[in-house]
């Protein structure tokens, strides 16, 4: 499945909701199934700056395709990063850098934070984006 068929189920999961509440509380359903991070990798490295809550972000390296997991000291925060590692998980390197998401966007999230969630959620992103960089250059 393409990242862009990823974002049209979550555009579609989302559209279920009439209103906020309902959404958050699926961000928090969401976030329950997101891949842990194991506890010994709750690094300072794998910390992402500019989170209001703590995220840690973990990335692996196999046949070509990164791999994500995750953790967070807030719940709704967990559902975030548990929908951009659906989106992103299991992808090449070069296919995270080309992506240009948009269903944050069309399910009304980024409207629906606070400046410092929604700053902390460009945060999430741009790491994914290192990460993807980093592996990228790593195999040319």
């Amino acid at each position: 499945m393409s990242i862009k068929d990823i974002e049209q189920q979550i555009i579609e999961e989302f559209a279920i909701f009439t209103d906020w509440m309902d959404k958050y509380e699926y961000l928090i359903e969401l976030g329950k199934s997101v891949p842990l991070i194991p506890e010994n990798a709750k690094l300072e490295t794998n910390l992402i700056k500019g989170c209001q809550s703590r995220v840690w972000l973990d990335a692996e390296y196999d046949s070509g395709k990164l791999f994500f997991k995750a953790d967070s000291d807030a719940i709704i925060t967990k559902g975030i990063i548990s929908l951009l590692i659906r989106i992103y998980s299991g992808r090449s390197p070069e296919e995270i850098l080309a992506a240009d998401i948009n269903f944050i966007k069309e399910i009304g999230l980024q409207d629906n934070l606070s400046p410092t969630r929604a700053n902390g959620l460009l945060s999430m992103i741009k790491q994914i984006k290192a990460y993807a960089m980093a592996y990228a250059s790593k195999n040319n």
